[in-house]
């Protein structure tokens, strides 16, 4: 029976992508609106794709209309051109991830998500090229929503479609390496675990109180005893 639900985010917390990801959207917003805006130096972490192409385009000049007409046509244009251009040598993976999603694939009792900002066509191919999009049957992208505090429910929603259990609070663990994931985990009260393999050091992370905190993903049995704590039924 399944009991706990494991929400992942991928850039920081699975792998980091090289600088391909911010000249493909910077690539994609020229061709689409004739700039780029400030997406060739703006801060992606922990933040919605959905969210940058708007941060981005409004200090050029273009309002939340303007940017809205094109956004599908923007969004389409950068997955196409990320799954175009973007390779297996411009991803790292973090220390442990294989480890880690292996023995979790193990447990019948967790099931694996996916809770991030991508929209869901690059997001899934930054997961292909090393080999880990089969351990995600669902998840919540920026393609569900603008802000990431929507997306737990969304997330909650899909796992009962295919499990059809609610999931609820510290049932729901969320592993995440920035602010963002910390503060959406707390939309459910679910579990947070945040580690420091993004841009966000340890002491900035305790900032904003975590459940747990780690260093990395490189001890998978710890993560794993971490995520099996406070089962409920």
């Amino acid at each position: 029976m399944t009991k706990k639900l494991v929400l992942f985010d991928i850039d920081g917390t699975l792998l980091s992508v090289g600088s391909i990801n911010r000249r493909v959207l910077c690539d994609a917003l020229r061709e689409v609106y004739g700039t780029e805006g400030t997406a060739c130096s703006c801060n992606f972490a922990g933040k919605m794709d959905s969210g940058i192409i708007y941060e981005a385009l409004r200090p050029a000049g273009l309002d939340d209309e303007e940017i809205g007409r094109k956004f599908n046509q923007a969004r389409q244009t950068y997955c196409d051109l990320f799954r175009q251009h973007a390779s297996l040598s411009d991803i790292t993976l973090m220390a442990g991830v294989h480890e880690l999603l292996q023995q979790l694939s193990l447990h019948t009792d967790l099931l694996l998500g996916l809770l991030t900002g991508n929209f869901e066509e690059s997001g899934r191919h930054k997961l292909t090229l090393p080999g880990l999009n089969h351990y995600f049957p669902f998840g919540a992208f920026a393609d569900d929503g603008y802000h990431r505090n929507e997306l737990p429910p969304v997330a909650v929603e899909k796992a009962y479609s295919l499990t059809g259990k609610t999931f609820t609070e510290k049932n729901i663990v969320v592993i995440g390496d920035t602010e963002h994931d910390i503060t959406c985990a707390r939309v459910l009260n679910a579990r947070s675990i945040a580690v420091a393999t993004g841009t966000y050091s340890m002491r900035e992370l305790r900032k904003h109180q975590p459940d747990v905190l780690l260093e990395d993903l490189s001890q998978p049995e710890t993560v794993l005893r971490e995520i099996l704590k406070t089962s409920t039924t």
